[in-house]
């Protein structure tokens, strides 16, 4: 897994989410986007080598990026309400969480795009929650 000698107490926790998972990274909030991506691939290579389940409902598995040039962000329309949906980050080059006014504890949805994909394509940023039925479903 990748660990960091010592957090910093400037440190960001973000956590990241996608289907069912969420992974918790702390982050210099001065370094770029496509290093904090390459740790958050590292990450699911060594948590989940066969891939990402996206929904409880039908447990598939999304394959991991071959690079972490393939990820991307998104933010949630409504903090406090995560299932209200995402908004794409629209990361470029150089952007860090400073910049793209990221917080303490904040959450970031990731999807992955494929190689062959253009600029017109919709990224969909999956994220499965839990819901109360799911604990007390009648047997």
């Amino acid at each position: 897994m990748v660990r960091r000698d010592a957090l910093q107490d400037i440190d960001l926790s973000i956590r990241f989410k996608h289907g069912i998972h969420t992974i918790l990274l702390f982050v210099d909030p001065m370094k770029p986007f496509g290093e904090i991506a390459e740790e958050l691939l590292e990450t699911m290579q060594e948590r989940y080598p066969a891939g990402l389940t996206t929904s409880m409902a039908s447990p598939t598995k999304t394959a991991l990026p071959e690079s972490a040039s393939q990820i991307e962000f998104a933010v949630p329309k409504v903090p406090v309400d995560l299932g209200q949906g995402w908004v794409p980050l629209g990361v470029e080059e150089g952007d860090t969480p400073i910049s793209m006014d990221l917080k303490d504890n904040g959450v970031v949805a990731f999807a992955f795009k494929s190689l062959d994909a253009d600029d017109s394509d919709e990224t969909v940023f999956e994220v499965d929650f839990p819901r109360f039925e799911d604990d007390y479903e009648e047997e």
